[in-house]
Parts: structure tokens; C-alpha cells; sequence
């Protein structure tokens, strides 16, 4: 039996399951009123057995809080199995998707390498080390925007608007997200996934954990090219601006399901039209 079926009947085992427990309690919870009872006793002695019965004698159905508290607690460990469920065959989309958006975007890949190539001498990629799931250190892949050694002089700094550091084509190449598609072999090695937090750099992480509260629990996911805090927040200017991505990405790694993706990816689709977020 794969592994996937073996979820299948899972999930189908806690349905019955439920059905059984709801049904079983019903039937617990149902109790007489013996209270009400009356009986009818012969002169000078006692019965124990009831003679007649009280037309308010009957059974008392459960409230329906009481079964809503069981629904909701049965709901619950459903939807964490579902959830852990969904990081395996996480991987899977991860893969797919990969080798499918390499297929797609092969022409923009085509693009970034021929005007790379014509406006800068060097390489045409570009290495960076960058904090990965559990803190393991990983080099992310990028098409080259900026001048060789850029921060040889300047040290871990943050692109900034009209960055001087960017060779001719550097703020198309960033503005259209360009510069991120060759993260996708990322995603094949297994380093990163789809959707997911943004990895950063070894510096900046350990600034961040020593001034931002919970930092450390967003590196308990895979990174990924796209996420939640990058579709809905701006681009970092100031540790404020961290300080709000990291409760988005907390937020994402709390509610992660595969709806959750689609629609990040969806948003993603509708930034990188739009230019928003880059520099």
C-alpha cells in the first residue's frame, strides 16, 4: 500500500471513527429523571419494583453545546492530521512544480542570461549563503543583478531604491522577480520549498534572534521563493518591517495547508505583474 492511500483510508478511519464516538456518547449522555418516578406501595411493606411511572418520566438528550465541544475537539485532530499530512506531499508539489515553472519561464531564463552577459562582465549566477530549515546553511541561486564583489567594501547591507551597486539590466532583473527563477533547482535539491519564509542570511539571522521575539521559530519550515509576509508586506526597509514579516510568517507556518499555497501563489502571480515588493 503506498503512502498516499495509507492517508486516504486514515482520514476515512477517523470519519467512522467520529460517526462512532458521536453516536456511542449520545446514547451515554442520555439519562432517566429517577427523581420523577412515583410508586406505589402495598400497606405494611416496601416494593422495589416501580409500579407506575410519572408521565414526566423520559430520556434527556444531551445539550448541543456538549456535542458541539466533541465535534469541534474530533474536528480538531482531523485537521492536525490533515495538516502534518500535507508537509509529505508538500515535497511532492514542490517537485513538480519546480520542473514545471523551469519549463515555463525557460525563456526568461534565456532572456536574463543574454542581457546579463551583454551589460556585465562576470558570471552569470550568483551564490549567496542563506539560513535554511533548522538553521542548517545553504547557497541559494540567483541570476546575477549586481556588480561583482558588491559588498566587498559595504559589508551585509540591504538593497536600497536605486542601489548603485546594480548593473544596467540589475533593476529589470529584480523588478520582474526574474533573478529568482533559477531558485527552483533550490526547490529540486530539497533546500527550499515553493512557499514558504523567506531564507536570509547568516548575519542577519543571528541579529534578528537576539531583537525579534520568535524569530528562531520561522527557520522551523523550509524557506521558500515566495510567502505570505512577501505577497502582503513591502520590501525590508527598517527592522520594523521584519518585525511584521516574521508575525506573517509565523502565521503562514500556523495555518500552512495546501489552500493556504494556492493562494500565496496566486498573490505571487499578481506582484510580480505589478513590480511590487522588488528592488
Amino acid at each position: 500500500m503506498s503512502k498516499y492511500t495509507k492517508i486516504v483510508v486514515a482520514i476515512v478511519l477517523l470519519i467512522v471513527g467520529f460517526a462512532f464516538f458521536a453516536k456511542a456518547s449520545w446514547a451515554t449522555l442520555s439519562v432517566l429523571k429517577s427523581n420523577d418516578a412515583a410508586y406505589k406501595v402495598e400497606e405494611g411493606k416496601t416494593s422495589d419494583i416501580p409500579v407506575n411511572f410519572s408521565q414526566n418520566s423520559r430520556s434527556r438528550a444531551p445539550e448541543p453545546s456538549t456535542m458541539a465541544l466533541f465535534a469541534s475537539g474530533i474536528l480538531g485532530v482531523v485537521i492536525r492530521f490533515v495538516r502534518k499530512s500535507y508537509t509529505t506531499v508538500k515535497r511532492g508539489i514542490d517537485i513538480v512544480g519546480s520542473v514545471f515553472g523551469l519549463i515555463v519561464l525557460s525563456p526568461f531564463y534565456l532572456l536574463a542570461i543574454i542581457l546579463i552577459k551583454a551589460n556585465s562582465r562576470g558570471p552569470v549566477f550568483y551564490s549567496q549563503t542563506r539560513i535554511g530549515k533548522d538553521g542548517q546553511p545553504f547557497a541559494i541561486l540567483k541570476f546575477r543583478s549586481m556588480c561583482v564583489d558588491a559588498e566587498k567594501e559595504t559589508g551585509a547591507v540591504w538593497a536600497t531604491t536605486n542601489d548603485n551597486r546594480l548593473i544596467p539590466c540589475g533593476k529589470f532583473l529584480r523588478k520582474s522577480h526574474i533573478d529568482e527563477i533559477p531558485q527552483f533547482i533550490n526547490v529540486l535539491k530539497g533546500d527550499m520549498s515553493i512557499v514558504g519564509p523567506r531564507p536570509e542570511r547568516p548575519v542577519f539571522v543571528e541579529k534578528f534572534k537576539a531583537t525579534i521575539p520568535d524569530y528562531e521559530k520561522r527557520i522551523r519550515v523550509k524557506p521558500g521563493i515566495t510567502g505570505l509576509a512577501q505577497v502582503w508586506h513591502k520590501y525590508d526597509e527598517t527592522l520594523q518591517d521584519v518585525r511584521k514579516k516574521v508575525l506573517y510568517d509565523l502565521l503562514y507556518i500556523k495555518k500552512v495547508c495546501l489552500w493556504t499555497d494556492v493562494r500565496i501563489l496566486f498573490r505571487t502571480v499578481q506582484v510580480v505583474l505589478t513590480g511590487k515588493g522588488a528592488r
